[in-house]
């Protein structure tokens, strides 16, 4: 199977820049999997779309703002030209590390993505914020191109992130963070801090939403996957068979566990907030069948061919050409009839990406 049989054209005015003033105002297509038949909707029509039997999964990890700019060992970092804001400029010593994952506590170590990745070697030191107040080495090169640091110990490590990092917004918004960022790429039920990207499907939901679907007694449960590297790292190679996917942290807690198993055994459909939900319910259902509470690492690659045996519905925002989150979607709603609906997403103007609308396929 080709990644090329994977892309499809969109307009670049099509990518969402900036968050709808009201997050439920977004467009919804619902998608039908056996006759493709499509339907123009917005989200505020979403819990009038589920069953009244129907589990609704969530994923409730928190972004933190893993994004920290520094500046190398020896160097006086230059900053961002008033020209062009949206540069990123690593002239003169300035780098830029995205933290995916956390590999230890005690040492302080993290893999993250560094910039400018090549000119990064191993035992070089590494100072973030306005005053240094975050230092680390490079310790490790990892196999995805990404970097190992350790960080010097510190009182309160995610304190200081929080104080000097930055919203990991995706390279295609391009404009810097601001204010609005820290709320807007976040869910309303974000719990677990863990992320570097937002899921995005569950960006529509507000609290007034969540109470509708309450109130029309609807059973909703959590599990909790950190987005990370496997989320959005490209795909390099030719062949969608030869790529292999970044692990990442997730948790099943008991009662997510025992509400999935009850819905599948009254063959009740369960209904996935996100691909990031999608995979951890597969992964967890990849041996036994059966979706039981616990932790690990998922590094589940799913595209057309694979079997699903958890959910049976999905919210999925519209994802970039060639992408792995694309290729799910694809294995689920059938390839032909998820592209027909990207086509007609972008005919009828729809917002495209992490800001964008969304898809419901059932």
């Amino acid at each position: 199977m080709l990644v090329s049989d994977f892309q499809y054209f969109l307009p670049e005015e099509l990518i969402a820049q900036e968050p709808l003033a009201e997050r439920s105002s977004s467009r919804l297509l619902q998608v039908k999997q056996g006759s493709g038949a499509l339907a123009d909707r917005y989200f505020r029509e979403f819990p009038d779309l589920l069953r009244a039997d129907d589990l609704l999964v969530f994923n409730n990890t928190r972004v933190f703002p893993a994004r920290l700019l520094g500046r190398r060992s020896g160097h006086k970092a230059q900053p961002l030209s008033p020209s062009n804001p949206a540069a990123r400029d690593f002239l003169r010593g300035r780098v830029e590390a995205l933290l995916t994952q956390q590999i230890s506590t005690e040492p302080n170590e993290w893999e993250c993505l560094v910039r400018p990745g090549k000119k990064i070697g191993l035992g070089e030191r590494l100072f973030f914020g306005a005053h240094d107040e975050l230092q680390a080495e490079v310790i490790a090169r990892g196999e995805f191109g990404e970097r190992r640091l350790r960080f010097a110990p510190v009182a309160d490590f995610f304190g200081l992130v929080e104080q000097i990092g930055h919203v990991p917004l995706p390279p295609y918004i391009a404009r810097q963070d601001d204010a609005q960022d820290r709320g807007r790429y976040q869910t309303v039920y974000a719990q677990e801090r863990g992320s570097v990207a937002a899921p995005t499907a569950g960006l529509h939901f507000t609290p007034e939403i969540l109470e509708r679907i309450r109130q029309r007694g609807i059973e909703t449960a959590e599990v909790t996957l950190h987005v990370g590297l496997g989320t959005f790292q490209p795909i390099r190679v030719t062949s969608v068979e030869d790529h292999k996917l970044h692990r990442e942290a997730y948790a099943i807690p008991e009662a997510a566990a025992a509400a999935i198993s009850r819905a599948r055994a009254a063959g009740r459909r369960v209904v996935a907030v996100g691909t990031t939900t999608v995979r951890t319910l597969e992964y967890a259902a990849r041996g036994t069948g059966q979706v039981s509470a616990g932790r690990g690492q998922a590094d589940l690659f799913i595209y057309p061919g694979f079997s699903f045996r958890v959910v049976g519905a999905m919210l999925t925002n519209f994802h970039l050409p060639e992408s792995t989150l694309l290729m799910l979607v694809c294995a689920f709603g059938g390839k032909d009839t998820v592209l027909g609906a990207y086509a007609h997403a972008v005919a009828q103007q729809y917002r495209f990406y992490s800001y964008g609308d969304c898809m419901f396929v059932e």
